[in-house]
């Protein structure tokens, strides 16, 4: 593969829609009030967590870092591991089939600007733990769990 970049399309170009397990990392960014960052999807139209696919030469910190900068313009820094997240049996709208592994961190915000571009992010907002919009799958649903137990310090 002569480009690190876009090993989906790659490896899709080999197996077509066969399931196949991808890893992604994802971030949590929390606000001065507590709320977390969610990203409404351009693919779903639904909300979930930044993040996206570890590409070829990627460590998941480096990934988390790449893919929050790209759909929601912040830059960040890499906190604590908040947990792994497996769905054996994702679909997508595509055909496309996975066992999907999602490495998920806390994020620090150091520097950029929310921004959308309209197709990957149609929109960003910060919402409370007792307030969250449904999620595009499984996998969100379990960390925002996590997050709200922890919150409640249960």
């Amino acid at each position: 593969m002569e480009n690190k970049q876009n090993y989906i399309k790659w490896i899709r170009s080999k197996v077509g829609h066969e399931k196949i397990i991808l890893v992604f990392a994802g971030g949590c960014i929390f606000n001065d009030n507590g709320e977390i960052l969610l990203q409404r999807r351009g693919d779903t139209n639904k909300w979930g967590f930044p993040g996206g696919a570890i590409e070829l030469g990627e460590t998941p910190e480096m990934a988390v870092v790449r893919e929050t900068k790209e759909e929601t313009g912040l830059d960040v820094e890499v906190g604590r591991l908040i947990g792994i997240y497996t769905d054996t049996d994702m679909k997508y709208a595509s055909g496309d089939e996975a066992h999907s592994i999602c490495i998920v961190y806390e994020l620090k915000v150091t520097g950029g600007e929310l921004f959308c571009d309209r197709e990957e992010t149609l929109e960003l907002r910060y919402f409370s733990l007792d307030d969250l919009p449904e999620l595009f799958c499984k996998q969100h649903e379990e960390l925002a769990k996590d997050i709200q137990l922890k919150a409640k310090n249960i």
